[in-house]
Order: C-alpha cells, then structure tokens, then sequence
C-alpha cells in the first residue's frame, strides 16, 4: 500500500514566471515589413508567412508565430536557458521533417547558441531565452520544441525529472490519468511534490522541479527504479520495455527522458501531428478531459480565462533527491 504525503515547498532562486503575476497581453497586430514582402511577430521577421502549417485546419507559419507571442509569458519560463532538440517542418506537417539537434549557422540573432561537450566532439545547440527567441524558432520552420532537463549553465546537474507515461493503443484515458497519479503518490511517499502535463499525444509527462544538486547518473538511476518498482505493481498494466509489441494493453514508463542528452516536448509546445495539440500543463484536478482539446487554437483561450498558473508552486519548489530516497526507492512499494 502507498503511503502518501504532502511535501513542503520553499521558495529558491529560480525565476518565478510572469503568467501567475500578469495577464499576457493581446497580441498587436503584425507589422508588414515591404521591403521584404514578410511581417514582423515581436520584432523577427516571418517569411513566407502564408506558408500552411498544419494543412488540414488551414494553421499557417504567421498563426503559430502568433501564438508563440500570445503565450509567450507562458512557455518562457519552461524553455528558457534550457538547450533544444527541434522538429523541423519546412514545408509544413504534410511534408517530411526531420530532428534538428545541433545549431546551423543560419536562425534570427534572437537565439542564444552554447556549446556542449558530447562523447566523441563539441556539440553547438540553440537556447530561446525570451519571446523573441521562441517566435523565431516559428521563423525557422520548427513546430515542435524539446528542451533537455538541465540548463546550459548547470549541465551535468538535472533542475527536473520527467517519467513520460506512453499508453498503448488499447489503454483507455481513465487508466492513463490512474498510471500518473500512482507516479505521484510514489514520488510523494520519497519526499518529492510533481507536477502533470500532456504530452500532446495520448500520453501525460509528471515532472519533478529539483536543485540542480544531483548528478544525472544519479537522477535516471532514481528514475530507473521509481519506474521498475512502478511496474512491478501490476506487470499487465504498466512496463519499463521498450519494444511495442506485447505491450498494446500496457503503459510505458519511460525513465529514458532522463538521460544526458534525452529531451521531452516542452510545455506549451504544438506538436508535428494531426489536430494540432499542444503539451499543456495542468492541475492534478484538471485531468478529466482527454488531452486532444489542448491545440494551437484552445490553449490561448484556456489561459485568458485562467486566474492562476496551476504551475505556479512548481515555480517556487525547493526539492531534491535525498540520500534516505535514493536508499528508499527500491523498496517503496513492498
């Protein structure tokens, strides 16, 4: 049986984000820019800004870099200082797009390049540290944005853990909603709050705020065995396999999106596919409609009429991974 708790957080010095202080304002309207036969969203030129994105709801490049603006307040704080692994649609989702992991010498100079060390070379990304930074990525051709859990200042040491539940085809939302709220309760019972996001698929992402304290050897081992012991639980319901088949009626507990250079779609991000959905971060009460109604056209209406950011105590987390936990996790649920 879990045993749950509350866990107490404190305020630290990571930037509380605008969104739970201030409205994000209504967009002004696009600046037309004649010698260039373009417009300007915040500033970056857009071409081609006819240009569909999404085909089939007629969503074209100026919309999604206007979206961008209009929930810029909003997606800032989760994408800022953070490197990105990018999917890239030139030509819209209709055509191929590929993953775009390392900087190209081209992209708006509202775009911050670091350079990281990797296994056999030096590795240059892109960090969107401001709205400009994020609508410039729209300029780009890119739609889906990923970003690493940790900050290019802190590399090595994780600020945040992700466990990405991926369901089956057969598994129905009900059970999907019970999967993410059994990872809370465990994580709970280990002295760790979480925070629930949709992926912009079928599946949820509970995310853990943490001081960039422990290793990320460290963070995915205690991933591994929060997931492992996890699905140990209920072996028909949940698993840690990765191979798809067998697995149609199962959840997949994906740890892997805390390993070094594994990266999960940031929130707020639209995402390659049919429906134009979006990951959309949420209350653990807020769960009961499936996650297709978050998308480019719903989100920004959703957050007009939000009072308050249901990540507004994310903001203000103070947590880690302590020693009792990394000794604890094996047995939690014995």
């Amino acid at each position: 049986m879990v045993k749950t708790r509350r866990t107490r957080t404190t305020r630290h010095t990571r930037p509380t984000p605008l969104p739970s202080a201030t409205r994000t304002k209504r967009r002004s309207p696009a600046v037309v820019d004649s010698a260039s036969a373009g417009v300007r969203v915040r500033n970056v030129r857009i071409s081609h800004p006819d240009r569909l994105v999404y085909p089939d709801l007629g969503i074209s490049k100026i919309q999604l870099a206007r979206y961008y603006e209009r929930i810029g307040e909003w997606i800032v704080p989760h994408v800022a200082g953070r490197p990105l692994t990018l999917v890239h649609c030139p030509a819209g989702i209709g055509a191929p797009c590929h993953y775009l992991k390392h900087a190209k010498a081209w992209g708006p100079s509202a775009l911050r390049r670091v350079r990281i060390q990797e296994k056999k070379k030096v590795g240059e990304y892109l960090v969107a540290d401001s709205i400009e930074a994020v609508v410039s990525l729209a300029q780009m051709g890119i739609v889906e944005i990923h970003t690493w859990n940790s900050t290019a200042d802190a590399i090595e040491l994780p600020n945040r853990l992700v466990w990405d539940l991926d369901p089956g085809p057969s598994v129905s939302w009900k059970r999907i909603v019970k999967a993410a709220r059994l990872v809370r309760d465990v994580l709970e019972t280990l002295g760790l709050a979480s925070w629930v996001k949709t992926t912009g698929g079928r599946g949820l992402h509970v995310v853990v705020p943490l001081k960039p304290a422990r290793t990320v050897a460290e963070c995915l081992e205690f991933s591994r065995k929060v997931s492992e012991a996890i699905a140990r639980t209920d072996p028909r319901c949940y698993t840690t396999t990765f191979a798809k088949a067998g697995r149609e009626r199962k959840i997949l507990i994906d740890y892997l999106r805390n390993n070094r250079t594994n990266t999960s779609v940031c929130a707020f991000s639209p995402r390659a596919r049919a429906g134009a959905t979006v990951s959309m971060p949420l209350d653990w009460n807020d769960l009961g409609d499936p996650p297709q109604r978050w998308t480019l056209s719903t989100v920004p209406r959703r957050l007009d009429r939000l009072r308050a950011d249901p990540w507004k105590e994310y903001w203000r987390s103070s947590q880690e991974i302590s020693a009792a936990s990394l000794a604890a996790v094996a047995g939690v649920l014995t």
